[in-house]
């Protein structure tokens, strides 16, 4: 019988993701992910990777001594994992919709403020910012004073992974047992539409 709840699950394929990129530590390295093809593992795995590139692609956009040919190129890029990493939510809160189908609400059934996968999208972001603020906090070339601020908000940051883990488990608990449900609105992104960009539509009339 499994004994991990799905927030700790989240937290060990996070945090295996987040080192298997900063094993290279490059925007280009290629994915290899552990997992089955398709499993909710297999998509978590993939989130957090998302995550982590783009996270290092935002660092180097803002390269002040960037060429803006290639500012550019990565700015598109960036717009495209961002699409990636919404699709991506949208198929993992489809895995809680398909896994609590059978589910019927209360009466008394209440909506949560966000569905289950826009929490674990924020606990795979905590996952890399405690990872980074990590490095910070062991730099050997920073002053004490750097280190002792960024010891500061690495307890933060834990203390706010085990609280967002719970909120995330007491949710799932919660939409199990009919106390809650799920109601997802896909997204409805306008700037990348071309029938809805003003500019985009704009430019098809011309």
């Amino acid at each position: 019988m499994e004994t991990t709840s799905f927030a700790e699950k989240c937290n060990l394929i996070f945090s295996n993701s987040t080192h298997c990129y900063h094993f290279t530590d490059n925007v280009d390295a290629e994915l290899k992910n552990p997992y089955e093809f398709k499993t909710i593992e297999y998509y978590l795995f993939l989130k957090n990777w998302i995550d982590a590139v783009q996270w290092h692609l935002e660092d180097i956009i803002r390269n002040p001594e960037i060429d803006p040919k290639e500012a550019l190129l990565l700015k598109r890029r960036i717009d495209r994992s961002n699409q990636d990493r919404t699709d991506l939510v949208e198929l993992i809160d489809n895995y809680f919709l398909t896994t609590y189908s059978d589910v019927k609400p209360l009466p008394d059934a209440v909506i949560n403020t966000e569905s289950p996968a826009w929490a674990i999208d924020r606990l795979s972001i905590l996952a890399l910012k405690i990872y980074h603020m990590e490095q910070e906090v062991n730099r050997t070339d920073a002053a004490p004073a750097h280190r002792d601020a960024c010891t500061k908000k690495l307890s933060v940051l834990t203390e706010q992974k085990k609280d967002l883990s719970a909120a995330i488990d007491r949710l799932l608990c919660d939409i199990q047992s009919g106390h809650k449900y799920m109601k997802v609105y896909k997204q409805m992104k306008m700037y990348n539409d071309p029938s809805l960009n003003p500019v985009l539509y704009g430019k098809s009339k011309e």
